[in-house]
This record gives C-alpha cells, sequence and structure tokens, in this order.
C-alpha cells in the first residue's frame, strides 16, 4: 500500500499487480486507500479493487463515483460493473440519499447501463431515471423500488 504513493510509476503498478494477486485480503487497506489524498494512490486503488472483483469494496467504490479526478470515477465504476449484482445496495442507497451528485448519477448510469446489458432487468427502470429530464426528482423512488425488487 505505500509504494502505491511513490513518484515511480512502474512501483506503484508493481505495488498494484501484487495487492490485486492478494485479493480478497488486500481489499480492506485498499478501500482505505481510496480516500488518499494523493491521487494516483487513489487511482491505483480502485484500479486494483476493480481487478480483485470482490463485493466487500462496493461502498468504497460508491464513494469514489464522486472522486475530483475523472479517471478515478471511472475506475470506481468499472470495478462496480465488475462486482455485479452484488454492488448494487450500495449504488442504489446512494442514488436514493444523494441524487442530485451528477459525478454519482454519471457513474452510476455506466455501472447500471452495462448490467442491464449484461440482463440484470431490476436495473432498467433507474437506468430510465437516469436519463430523464429531472433525475435527481426521478432517481431515488426509482432506485428504491430496485432495492426493494433486490431483497
Amino acid at each position: 500500500i505505500v509504494d502505491l504513493a511513490r513518484d515511480v510509476p512502474l512501483a506503484r503498478m508493481s505495488a498494484r499487480e501484487a495487492l490485486v494477486a492478494i485479493g480478497g485480503p488486500a481489499v480492506p487497506a485498499l478501500t482505505e486507500a481510496l480516500a488518499n489524498p494523493i491521487r494516483h494512490v487513489r487511482w491505483e486503488a480502485a484500479k486494483a479493487l476493480g481487478q480483485i472483483g470482490d463485493p466487500a469494496a462496493a461502498e468504497a467504490l460508491v464513494r469514489a463515483l464522486e472522486d475530483e479526478i475523472f479517471g478515478v470515477r471511472w475506475l470506481a465504476a468499472e470495478g462496480l460493473i465488475a462486482v455485479g449484482r452484488q454492488g448494487l445496495k450500495p449504488l442504489l442507497q446512494a442514488l436514493i440519499q444523494r441524487s442530485d451528485s451528477d459525478w454519482l448519477r454519471q457513474g452510476a448510469h455506466h455501472v447500471l447501463h452495462e448490467l442491464a446489458r449484461a440482463g440484470l432487468e431490476e436495473v432498467r427502470p433507474v437506468l430510465a431515471a437516469l436519463e430523464d429530464i429531472e433525475p435527481s426528482i426521478d432517481v431515488p423512488p426509482a432506485a428504491r423500488t430496485a432495492l426493494d425488487a433486490l431483497k
């Protein structure tokens, strides 16, 4: 984890690959790294979590959908896609609570679009609400309905 902060890109990549090889046991440290003030640490952590695909990272990946760095947001969305259905609960809860966040809605759209393409029909109404004229208003009830359907 410490090596993710190094100035040498090759060292960071090597550290990320080692963390991915560790897999699930590395997830708590990587989710903590998603809050690091150094942007490339957050980027590397998001990339590693996406490659690991552990549902335990879902909440942290949802929070990272609102990172100030586009690359971190993109990798967080890709990570949630890798997690799949098991990452939906925290994503839908975030949409219910913070539907006014443009970055959250953009990331959620990417995730839900890919999951819908993969056949997860429960997310289609939320996807439609995200594409509507007033998503900050239309998304929370659609997300609540989808969340209830997942239970």
